[in-house]
């Protein structure tokens, strides 16, 4: 994976965007040979022949999708202030094989710490993790989500489609693991990110493609066909 070369979908002066592909950890890591593998922020750096890069926000090994990187450290602070207010808005796409308790609608309670490093919802609500979703159905026992976290917490996706039945397909962590293990990828996928910086506002759309952060899930014709109608997936919440 360390030769894997990252798209970028936009850059200025200011901050550039990336298309993280999947299975590619945002920090390096040491492999079973106890080889290091270059993480994402790493081969921006390199490839993009920076000599500083900041990183506002990120994503999980499995996910893959647009992650945003500060150029400058004003505006890395400027960035994490947009944060801090809730002021981002971003969208993921997830695929689930199993039947989700609810269709559309939210997922709110607190997310305590489990077993592993892992994490659970529980209904309490005094620090809630809050996200936002709807779906539609890819096939028969296999349905595809457009999900908005309004809050920003470690695994909260993950956990959220866990909590109401529908684990993500291919997630080793919340999901049957022996059964996700035999399949291509964990399908959660940062789809769209919106946003005003330095009173110029900003949207950017990245659907799963063949080339890095695909999966046969996602390329499945059904699934490519609902999430070409969610191109402008802040229409929907």
């Amino acid at each position: 994976m360390s030769g894997k070369n990252i798209k970028v979908v936009y850059q200025n002066q200011n901050f550039m965007v990336v298309n993280k592909p999947e299975g590619l950890n945002f920090h390096s890591e040491e492999d079973a040979t106890h080889t290091t593998q270059a993480g994402l922020v790493v081969l921006v750096k390199q490839q993009q022949n920076l000599a500083e890069l900041y990183p506002v926000h990120r994503l999980d090994k499995m996910t893959s999708g647009l992650v945003i990187f500060a150029k400058n450290k004003a505006t890395a602070q400027a960035f994490q202030m947009l944060f801090e207010q809730h002021q981002i808005q971003k969208y993921y796409l997830a695929i689930s094989d199993k039947k989700p308790k609810k269709k559309q609608g939210w997922i709110i309670g607190d997310m305590l710490s489990a077993r592993r490093g892992s994490w659970k919802l529980a209904k309490s609500q005094d620090n809630p993790a809050k996200t936002q979703f709807i779906s539609a159905l890819i096939e028969p026992k296999k349905r595809l989500y457009l999900v908005k976290p309004i809050t920003g917490k470690t695994h909260q996706i993950r956990v959220a489609l866990k909590s109401i039945g529908a684990p993500i397909l291919g997630d080793v962590r919340y999901a049957e693991a022996h059964a996700a293990k035999q399949l291509d990828r964990g399908y959660l996928h940062a789809f769209a990110i919106q946003f005003t910086l330095y009173q110029q506002s900003y949207q950017f759309v990245q659907s799963p493609t063949k080339a890095g952060e695909g999966g046969r899930e996602f390329l499945n014709p059904n699934c490519e066909a609902i999430i070409q109608t969610w191109q402008t997936p802040w229409a929907y919440f």
